[in-house]
C-alpha cells in the first residue's frame, strides 16, 4: 500500500535525454558512466541510481534524467549535471521485481491517489505530463542481483 512521507531536498548528478519508451536504454545505459565520473572525482554515491521523470508522453517523447544521489553538491561538466531532487510530500511504494512491471504499480497508485484526493505536482501540457518530482530508484544493484526479477524499486511522486 502507498504512503506518503515527507522528503529532504536531495542533490545528485545526472543526465538528460529525450528518448521514447522503445529507446530508455538510450538514457539508462548511462547510468555507469555516472558511477565512473563520480569516481574520478572522488565523489561517492549517496544510495541507489534513479530515474527522474520529466515530462511523459506514453505515446510518444519522454524527457527523463538518469541519477544518482550524492551527499553534498557536485560541481556538474560536460554532459553529467548537477540538480536538487525538490524536497515534499511524496506518494511512495515499493516495488520487488522486474521493471517491466513498474506500469502497473503506477497506475495502482495513482488510482490509490486519486480516492485519497490527492493531487500530484504534475501538469497536463500538449507535449504530455510535466511532473514537478516523479521518480524510479533503484535499491539493487545489478552485479550484486542479475536477476530483475528479484529487484527491489521504490517510485516516488511528489504531492502539490
Amino acid at each position: 500500500m502507498p504512503q506518503i512521507i515527507e522528503i529532504p531536498e536531495r542533490y545528485y548528478v545526472g543526465i538528460r535525454a529525450t528518448i521514447t519508451m522503445a529507446t530508455f536504454n538510450v538514457v539508462a545505459d548511462r547510468l555507469g558512466e555516472i558511477f565512473a565520473w563520480l569516481a574520478e572525482r572522488g565523489a561517492a554515491p549517496d544510495g541507489g541510481p534513479f530515474f527522474r521523470f520529466l515530462v511523459i508522453d506514453m505515446e510518444g517523447d519522454l524527457l527523463v534524467e538518469a541519477g544518482v544521489p550524492v551527499a553534498a553538491p557536485v560541481a556538474g561538466e560536460g554532459d553529467v549535471y548537477a540538480g536538487v531532487i525538490p524536497a515534499g510530500r511524496y506518494v511512495t511504494e515499493t516495488h520487488f521485481g522486474h521493471p517491466d512491471q513498474l506500469i502497473g504499480v503506477v497506475g495502482a497508485v495513482r488510482g490509490w491517489a486519486k480516492e485519497q484526493g490527492l493531487a500530484f505536482d504534475m501538469t497536463t501540457e500538449a507535449d504530455g505530463e510535466h511532473w514537478g518530482s516523479r521518480l524510479e530508484i533503484y535499491k539493487t544493484h545489478p552485479e550484486e542481483q542479475p536477476d530483475m526479477n528479484k529487484w527491489e524499486i521504490e517510485i516516488q511522486f511528489r504531492l502539490a
